[in-house]
């Protein structure tokens, strides 16, 4: 017996895969190292691109994820290429484009919450076991959505979160504890 099975859209299949990676790396079956290789394979395999417009909170996500998956990337292979002390250029190539990827991440936060209009955001710093990012990574979890969190250290998001009132003056546990103060 067939039964009609409606289309995937690329943001369900992006989703589904993001989402079993997430599952795998909470159950111990991959390190976070692991989970970053997963996903950038996968974003290589299908040719994944980021939209040019946000006008939904689907596309904003899809684009927030994209972005945070090649800065997350290129910064562990910069780190294992300084850590093996070869190729100073090529750690400093890695780094730029980590920093590009993640600025790009932060103009998608930007973007995405100025679409929902700032409703039902809520953003603060984080406790962090690193200390080199205790006091300057902070969280944004947007509530009306399931599993719908953002991170960022940038001072101009930071600014706009603070003029938007969304900003807590407390520092809270992450919402994702487990992934964000484990190393990879």
């Amino acid at each position: 017996m067939n039964y009609f099975k409606p289309n995937k859209t690329i943001f369900d299949e992006f989703f589904e895969h993001r989402d079993m990676l997430i599952i795998q790396h909470m159950n111990g079956d991959i390190s976070k190292k692991e989970y970053l290789e997963l996903n950038y394979k996968y974003m290589l395999e299908k040719n994944i691109k980021p939209f040019q417009r946000i006008d939904s909170f689907e596309k904003g996500m899809y684009n927030y994820q994209y972005y945070n998956m090649l800065a997350k990337y290129h910064r562990m292979i910069a780190q294992e290429i300084k850590d093996k002390g070869k190729h100073i250029s090529f750690y400093s190539k890695y780094l730029e484009e980590a920093d590009y990827y993640y600025n790009e991440k932060d103009k998608t936060s930007f973007r995405l919450l100025r679409y929902l209009h700032y409703e039902n955001v809520e953003s603060y710093f984080i406790k962090m076991e690193s200390s080199a990012l205790e006091g300057k990574l902070y969280e944004i979890v947007l509530k009306d959505y399931e599993y719908a969190v953002l991170h960022s250290k940038s001072l101009w998001l930071l600014d706009v979160l603070k003029k938007e009132n969304v900003f807590l003056s407390e520092r809270k546990k992450s919402v994702i504890d487990y992934y964000v103060n484990q190393k990879y």
